[in-house]
């Protein structure tokens, strides 16, 4: 029962992350990305406050520092996806964000001496493979390799920076949340995630790297409810709490389903359409996401 409820639990968070690759999309149009990232997490943090008030007041320096050590990560993988975001579609962000699981397996070598096995290598070649078909807009094989250049641009790229921080992210969430109660790291990772936007919001602004800008409207006003209280606080304390009660392999293989929501809902809503090289990077990428973590379960 223990593991059905974990896997339940990360599956209705997948569900949840899978609709804000295209209410973010369109939430961008009325605030920069990091002074979207500040206000996401501050009010997810401030709605948090009341809540666990009495897990706060009695935060040890172990506990503060993990759950800085998460908030630090969820900030960078928040930032760079919401950034990559700005500058790509709501389906390939959603496709690149899912390779993230890809990244497991070389930080299992780095941080817990396991090196990956057979599966997971074969996994990270059709995630390579997919990437390049998803990233192409072209009518032939060929095509593929000469535009990938091209087609790969500054978006695709900082999503590919989020994979990698959410990568680090998961293991290292799994990691700390078995020795700590899951309620204060919940709140810390949040809040720091908030802290890290406003100061990177402010440094960027004054740097001129990137203009900061904020129209209240009634699009921005639901991105900020949906995914301050849903796409952050539920989902991170469901993740928090039940990814521990389930296996790195049925965890990968639910996180999976994320871009193919996001492409379900981006096809609905934003009308982003996918060419038939897509399609079939699309299945390369998932057949990749399930062969590394289905193929070599030694390696979990």
């Amino acid at each position: 029962m223990k593991n059905y409820k974990g896997e339940t639990a990360l599956l209705i968070a997948t569900l949840i992350w899978g609709a804000t690759f295209t209410i973010i999309k369109y939430a961008l149009q009325d605030a920069s990305p990091l002074v979207f990232i500040s206000i996401r997490f501050t009010l997810a943090a401030l709605i948090l406050t009341p809540f666990l008030f009495k897990e706060i007041k009695n935060i040890d320096r172990n506990v503060l520092i993990g759950g800085v050590f998460l908030g630090l990560l969820y900030f960078l993988g928040f930032s760079t996806q919401t950034i990559g975001l700005n500058y790509t579609t709501a389906t390939k962000s959603g496709f690149i964000t899912g390779s993230f699981i890809l990244f497991t397996p070389i930080f299992q070598i780095i941080f817990e001496r396991r090196p990956p096995g057979l599966g997971s290598i074969l996994g990270i070649i059709l995630v390579i493979a997919g990437l390049l078909f998803l990233s192409s807009s072209g009518t032939s094989l060929l095509s593929v390799f000469s535009e990938i250049g091209d087609n790969f641009n500054i978006g695709d790229f900082f999503t590919l920076l989020c994979a990698f921080f959410f990568a680090l992210y998961l293991i290292f969430l799994d990691i700390i949340s078995k020795k700590y109660n899951y309620k204060p790291l919940v709140f810390l990772q949040i809040l720091v995630t908030g802290i890290c936007g406003i100061f990177s919001a402010v440094l960027l602004s004054f740097s001129g790297l990137e203009k900061a800008h904020f129209e209240f409207t009634g699009n921005l006003v639901f991105a900020l409810g949906y995914t301050s209280i849903l796409a952050t606080v539920v989902t991170a304390t469901l993740q928090t709490k039940y990814q521990k009660l389930t296996t790195p392999t049925k965890a990968g293989i639910i996180f999976s389903l994320e871009p193919i929501i996001s492409a379900v809902i981006a096809f609905f809503f934003l009308r982003e359409k996918i060419s038939n090289f897509g399609f079939i990077g699309g299945a390369l990428i998932f057949s990749g996401l399930i062969v590394s973590e289905l193929v070599d379960k030694k390696t979990d």
